[in-house]
């Protein structure tokens, strides 16, 4: 009952419609008394007179109408309503010093929503990773991540959803700068029926058996991305493509990078096509408005050319 109403009467006092209030150095000065083991110890880690500290505690106690501490000895020591006020107050110090951090990265130019559209052929380990070093440089600017296939890319940039894109094409009226390249095989599980052929695999060969399609995530999709196979499953997503392959049900090509556990189990074995199958495929970095770009924009589109070095 006593936690109850305390609570009752923080969330009343820390309203902001509420005509009295508690101020946060009233909450700070309650914390580092706790913090520093007595209000001598407080004023001297604040910075301000024993007597401030002593003042602001005080006030806060009349306010609530409770006491936060008792003596015990020379020390201060926490009631249980104290220490209810103490865990609160961390939180609510915390989720200041959180927003006033994020009003000065803003103030500075960082921006505090970024749009990234990335193909979902791109290493997602390397993307983590770019966005992770991101996150350390400015934690309060919010990524928006858009996984998007082909066409979905194109629509992201020009609907204002992403400033930046990484695709392996270049939409009409953006320019492009290749930042990496993938390796794509055609593959099957071994015991599919395209491996028990004998010598190279024609494009006849391949129209006769089901064909695993990742399907576009633009709104109008391409004709011509169509597979020419009799038979064809398009999903909406490169596992569950990567599953169906595993399980039998067709043949596709993957980036290799997505498929390493896969071949290295034997659940995939690469086709053997004539003339090769092998598909080389270049990744480019785009900004949706190079010249009017941010801070957080160039610091973001820094950090992918950066990683994805790692790749080469």
């Amino acid at each position: 009952m006593i936690k109850s109403k305390i609570s009752t009467l923080i969330i009343e006092f820390i309203d902001m419609s509420s005509p009295t209030r508690i101020t946060l150095e009233q909450w700070r000065s309650l914390t580092a008394v706790v913090d520093a083991g007595g209000y001598a110890q407080a004023a001297e880690a604040l910075h301000k007179s024993q007597s401030t500290i002593t003042y602001a505690v005080k006030k806060l106690e009349e306010t609530l109408q409770v006491s936060a501490f008792e003596i015990k000895g020379r020390r201060a020591v926490l009631t249980s309503i104290g220490e209810l006020l103490y865990q609160r107050a961390l939180h609510l110090l915390e989720d200041a010093s959180r927003l006033e951090q994020a009003a000065k990265a803003t103030s500075a130019g960082w921006e505090p929503v970024i749009g990234l559209s990335v193909e979902v052929l791109y290493p997602t380990w390397l993307l983590l990773n770019a966005l992770a070093r991101f996150g350390e440089d400015s934690p309060h600017t919010h990524i928006e991540l858009y996984e998007s296939v082909l066409g979905g890319t194109q629509e992201n940039l020009l609907q204002g959803r992403a400033a930046l894109a990484v695709t392996p094409h270049i939409p009409a009226g953006f320019f492009g700068e290749p930042i990496m390249t993938l390796k794509f095989l055609p593959v099957a599980h071994p015991e599919h029926e395209l491996h028990q052929i004998n010598g190279e695999l024609t494009a006849k060969d391949l129209r006769r058996h089901r064909h695993l399609i990742v399907r576009e995530s633009g709104s109008k999709r391409s004709r011509t991305l169509a597979s020419q196979s009799e038979q064809r499953w398009t999903v909406s997503n490169m596992p569950t493509s990567i599953g169906a392959a595993c399980r039998g049900y067709g043949y596709a090509w993957f980036p290799v990078h997505k498929i390493q556990r896969e071949l290295a189990d034997g659940e995939l074995k690469p086709l053997r096509l004539a003339g090769g199958g092998e598909r080389i495929v270049p990744m480019y970095l785009i900004f949706a408005d190079a010249e009017g770009a941010g801070p957080g924009v160039n610091r973001l589109a820094e950090i992918i050319r950066d990683s994805a070095k790692t790749m080469v």
